[in-house]
C-alpha cells in the first residue's frame, strides 16, 4: 500500500515554491486585485498562505485552535510581501522537519490531527492557492502535475476524520468552497480538483 504522507515536507517545500514563483510575478498595482477567493485582494490572499504557515508553527509549538482562527487575517506581510512569505515557509518546514513533529497530536481548527495530517492539509491548500494567485495576477495557472495527481489520489485520506472536507456531501462550506456547475466529463485532473474545492477552472486546464 502506498504511504500517502511520504515525502511531505519536500511536497510542502515543491507547492511552496510554486506559490512563490507566482508571487514574485506580481506587480505593484496587482496587490489590491481581485482573486477567486472573494473575501480576499491579492495581498489578502498571499497574507493568508503567510500567515497560516506562521500559524502551523504555533501549532507544532503547543499553540492552539483559538489562537490560530484568532490570527488568520493578521497582518505578516509588513513591507516586503515576497521575503517574509519566503521566510515563513522555511519557518514551517523546519518546524515540520523537527523530531516527533508529524507524530505530535496538533489543536487544529478542525480537530486534533496529527502534524503529518496537517502538513497534507497545507500542501493541499498551498496548491490551490497557488491557482488562485495566477488566475488573479493573469500568470500562467498550470498547477504541478505530481502535486495535483497527489492531492487528486489521496483527497480522502488527506482529510480524513475532519467534520468539514472538500468531498463531505454535507459539509458547511465554512473553510471550502462550494463546487459549481458540472464539470466536462473529460476534463483533466487540475480541472477535477480546481472544481472540487470550489474554483471554476478555465477552459482547457
Amino acid at each position: 500500500m502506498v504511504n500517502a504522507f511520504e515525502g511531505l515536507i519536500d511536497r510542502f517545500l515543491g507547492s511552496s515554491a510554486e506559490f512563490e514563483r507566482k508571487l514574485r510575478a506580481v506587480r505593484s498595482e496587482q496587490w489590491s486585485w481581485p482573486t477567486p477567493c472573494t473575501e480576499w485582494n491579492v495581498r489578502q490572499l498571499v497574507n493568508h498562505m503567510t500567515r497560516g504557515n506562521l500559524n502551523y508553527v504555533s501549532l507544532l509549538h503547543g499553540g492552539g485552535a483559538a489562537d490560530f482562527l484568532r490570527l488568520r487575517d493578521a497582518d505578516a506581510l509588513g513591507a516586503d510581501p515576497v521575503g517574509a512569505y519566503a521566510l515563513s515557509v522555511r519557518e514551517c518546514a523546519q518546524a515540520f522537519g523537527e523530531t516527533g513533529a508529524l507524530q505530535r497530536i496538533l489543536d487544529y481548527p478542525l480537530g486534533p490531527v496529527t502534524g503529518q495530517q496537517a502538513l497534507a492539509v497545507r500542501i493541499t491548500d498551498s496548491t490551490v492557492h497557488t491557482w488562485d494567485l495566477a488566475r488573479a495576477v493573469s500568470v500562467d495557472d498550470t498547477l504541478d502535475g505530481s502535486l495535483v495527481a497527489w492531492i487528486d489520489e489521496h483527497l480522502d485520506e488527506i482529510y480524513a476524520g475532519l467534520p468539514e472536507t472538500p468531498t463531505a456531501i454535507g459539509t458547511t462550506h465554512r473553510f471550502f468552497a462550494a463546487p459549481e456547475g458540472v464539470l466536462a466529463h473529460d476534463a483533466s485532473p487540475q480541472s477535477r480538483l480546481l472544481h472540487r474545492m470550489g474554483r471554476t477552472p478555465a477552459r482547457g486546464h
